[in-house]
């Protein structure tokens, strides 16, 4: 679909150029708008962008993936290079000359677009900033350049977002360093949930938010005063439930969850953990998803006096941090064991703080009825409410005693929880957090 666009591309560069040598016509003032027009005007394929996009910035896109699906697009700038080097200062791009192909750059977008007439270079750069539609949707992203290169040497690299939807495919990230986060999903619904009254009115309000959002937003008194987004601390001991809510409110409301991974966020090496956050937050931005951090002390944590250089970048990442999840206009859920090791900073940000406490013994009782599979038979010896009485366990770790106790009744071949199974997996659990059992 998207290859007609290229082949009106091809066309209407020829007249940046003259002769058989390829030479630059030394009179181009850059394509009319009229060429622009045409190519917007005749594409297919701008009608799947789901949101509307100006004739300039579908001829930015264009031009930044162009090659990536038919590396002859810019033969002719190729070939110009090769046969006058002066010709590489004024069409800028990246040439590959292993295979032979031309990628352009920001110089060659405004070459193309305003030819030799160096007063309107100027007026050019703010196209190829975070005001560009393309750029803010993660269709396109220019490359970062060092600062004794100029801007406009920063290539225009089209992102797996643009190629998914040129494929007619749902974006999926892919888990790793350009995008640190995973897919969080469960198979259980919202009545398996056991939660005090306390958390399950906490998470009232914000499921009020993710009803009403829109309506928000779109009354002008209202969207003055309140910035978009919901900013939400889960807080409490682990296993208690943090995870599992986060993954049903997504599943509650059709949107993806996704759990970023602090371990390939933070970084030691100076600059590094902005750079990781910049990309999850421009992958993230304007997708309508919910962003998980759990153990979120690790980089949230209380900010330190700066006694050293590395104090002070660890505090700027801090600070840039909190602007990116401030500004996120989406549902941002922060999880953490400890409410107490959050910096300060954070929780004058939150629109609610949510706590996820030890279960009661009531609670614990729930949480071992609804534990246990139906094919499964609980021995005649297990009192549950005797169990839950006795036991101190959060929902994660009666869990794991399910899991250990199922595996020990298919081993058996008689579906049925032994008590000597059940006592054993209990010890166990409290082992793991240096406890033990009365």
């Amino acid at each position: 679909m998207i290859i007609n666009d290229i082949f009106m591309l091809i066309e209407a560069t020829q007249v940046a150029f003259s002769g058989k040598e390829e030479n630059l016509d030394m009179n181009f003032s850059g394509l009319s708008e009229q060429q622009i027009l045409n190519i917007f005007d005749h594409s297919e394929f701008k009608k799947s962008l789901p949101f509307n996009i100006h004739p300039i910035e579908y001829f930015i896109l264009l031009c930044a993936v162009a090659p990536h699906i038919y590396p002859p697009t810019f033969n002719k700038f190729y070939v110009s290079i090769n046969n006058n080097k002066l010709s590489g200062v004024y069409l800028g791009g990246e040439v590959h000359a292993e295979k032979q192909t031309f990628y352009p750059t920001i110089e060659t977008v405004i070459f193309l677009l305003n030819g030799f007439k160096i007063k309107e270079r100027i007026s050019m750069i703010p196209l190829f900033e975070g005001s560009n539609t393309v750029i803010a949707q993660n269709l396109i992203q220019v490359e970062k350049v060092e600062s004794n290169r100029s801007f406009t040497t920063s290539q225009l690299i089209p992102t797996g977002e643009l190629f998914a939807l040129i494929r007619g495919l749902e974006f999926k990230p892919k888990y790793g360093s350009g995008f640190p986060a995973s897919l969080l999903e469960t198979k259980m619904e919202w009545e398996d949930l056991i939660l005090p009254y306390q958390t399950l009115d906490g998470l009232n309000e914000l499921k009020l938010w993710m009803k009403h959002r829109q309506r928000l937003e779109d009354m002008p008194e209202l969207s003055k005063k309140v910035k978009p987004g919901y900013r939400v601390l889960f807080h409490g001991p682990s296993g208690t439930g943090k995870t599992l809510t986060a993954s049903l409110i997504g599943k509650a409301f059709n949107l993806p969850v996704y759990r970023v991974d602090l371990s390939m966020v933070v970084s030691k090496w100076v600059g590094e953990t902005e750079k990781n956050l910049k990309q999850l937050f421009d992958v993230a931005e304007n997708k309508n998803w919910i962003l998980f951090f759990d153990e979120a002390d690790s980089i949230f944590g209380k900010r330190t006096q700066t006694n050293s250089s590395n104090d002070k970048y660890a505090n700027q990442e801090v600070s840039y941090l909190l602007q990116r999840v401030e500004d996120f206009p989406g549902l941002v859920i922060l999880a953490s064991n400890l409410k107490s090791n959050m910096d300060a900073a954070f929780n004058r940000r939150f629109q609610a703080t949510i706590t996820f406490p030890m279960p009661d013994e009531e609670t614990r009782y729930s949480l071992w009825c609804k534990a246990f599979p139906k094919d499964f038979k609980l021995s005649e010896e297990i009192d549950l409410w005797e169990i839950a009485r006795k036991y101190e366990l959060a929902g994660g770790a009666i869990t794991n005693i399910i899991r250990f106790c199922s595996l020990k009744a298919f081993e058996s071949e008689e579906l049925i929880i032994q008590n000597e199974d059940l006592k054993y997996a209990i010890t166990r659990e409290f082992r793991k957090t240096g406890k033990s059992v009365k």
